[in-house]
């Protein structure tokens, strides 16, 4: 079943600005590797489901999935063959608003070819370029 929230404050939303880069959730924080877009765009609930199903069936219950991304933004769309006016249309999917440099997704408990190839699939599904990222360790 596709992502969504529990429930909103209002049912329908803005469209809202997509521009610069992002300055929270851009580093790998929970995974050894993720998944970082590089450009903005909305990812609907589907796409990262789709990302989803496609890593866990490529890692086979080995390691650990984690999606950084949350689609909480509803999409209005009105019906075909609908004259003007009449109001703003019924929400008809949820997507997560994705600034470049957002942590999408994140692997760890697998080596790092097995995360490369896992997120590779991942990066197809995505509607946006991805680039594959290792976590940064502090040195002690």
């Amino acid at each position: 079943m596709a992502m969504m929230p529990k429930r909103v404050k209002f049912r329908k939303s803005h469209r809202g600005k997509m521009k610069g880069a992002a300055t929270q959730g851009n580093t790998v924080a929970f995974g050894e590797y993720g998944l970082q877009a590089l450009r903005n765009a909305w990812v609907t609930a589907r796409q990262i489901e789709a990302g989803r199903v496609a890593c866990s069936h490529f890692l086979r219950r080995e390691g650990r999935v984690f999606i950084r991304i949350f689609p909480s933004k509803p999409i209005s769309g009105k019906p075909l063959e609908t004259r003007m006016g009449k109001g703003k249309g019924e929400p008809e999917y949820w997507c997560a608003v994705v600034k470049a440099g957002t942590m999408m997704f994140e692997i760890t408990g697998v080596d790092e070819a097995t995360a490369k190839r896992a997120l590779a699939r991942v990066a197809h599904k995505m509607p946006i370029p991805c680039r594959f990222v290792h976590r940064r360790h502090a040195v002690a």
